[in-house]
């Protein structure tokens, strides 16, 4: 059975950075291949992978209607579309990428998100982990986007606006009842530890942080020269700081 993890928190926060971190964690530990599934409109987690997109969901599901004439003979329209639907995954050695991309129109996702919750339905027994790279803010978590998670990370830079949307989202996720089995806050872009004006915000909130990734300039750097964060040494003070975050979540997965 598949362990899916994703990522929640407002902009800004390192998401995508720590989704990449994760994905080389588990990459590492011989835990694959992986499913990425990068479910923000503005799709980057390619980047941070180093895998190139071929086509993303919403890219597909525009040209639907304009290809659906072109159908071949002997496919259906449902048959059509999960073989073009199939043409997006991106696939390495180790890691498969899926990226929703853009809605049918301006500000429209319902949809893509529908099929791309599908999709990954249908991937799922495939992969022993996926792990989920959300856009920022809550309205994912309204449409269902995160539906049956078992590891949700509520990202927070270290900040009280950063802290107060972890208590948002919180919120939230106990308003809409979602199945999401754990939940973990981590603290980002910290300077080694949390102050205590932030970790009072947080407790305030009900968020007991799980741990504090610190800033570290040779992520920026990779990021500056492109390079796919799967190849950060191990020496790298994020990719030391994941990995002990990922020894909990796996002890914690593995006793459960």
């Amino acid at each position: 059975m598949s362990y899916t993890i994703a990522l929640a928190g407002k902009g800004g926060t390192g998401k995508t950075t720590t989704a990449s971190l994760i994905i080389r964690s588990l990459v590492r530990r011989g835990l694959k291949p992986v499913l990425a599934v990068d479910a923000d409109a503005n799709a980057n987690l390619a980047e941070g992978l180093g895998v190139e997109i071929r086509e993303t969901i919403g890219q597909v599901l525009a040209g639907f209607n304009e290809d659906k004439i072109k159908i071949p003979p002997g496919l259906t329209k449902g048959a059509y579309l999960e073989m073009k639907l199939n043409g997006t995954i991106s696939e390495s050695r180790d890691v498969d990428l899926i990226s929703m991309g853009r809605g049918e129109g301006a500000g429209c996702y319902c949809y893509p998100n529908s099929i791309l919750r599908k999709f990954i339905d249908e991937l799922l027994p495939n992969y022993p982990y996926m792990v989920m790279d959300n856009e920022a803010g809550l309205e994912h978590l309204s449409r269902g986007t995160t539906e049956h998670i078992d590891h949700l990370i509520i990202t927070s830079d270290h900040s009280i606006k950063g802290a107060r949307t972890v208590g948002r989202i919180l919120g939230l996720i106990a308003e809409l009842k979602l199945d999401i089995r754990n939940k973990s806050v981590i603290v980002t872009r910290s300077p080694g530890h949390i102050e205590p004006a932030v970790m009072a915000e947080l407790e305030k909130v009900g968020a007991n942080p799980l741990a504090a990734i610190p800033s570290d300039e040779q992520v920026v750097q990779f990021d500056l020269e492109r390079k796919s964060l799967l190849e950060l040494p191990d020496g790298s003070d994020a990719v030391t700081a994941v990995e002990k975050i990922m020894d909990r979540i796996l002890n914690n997965t593995a006793g459960s």
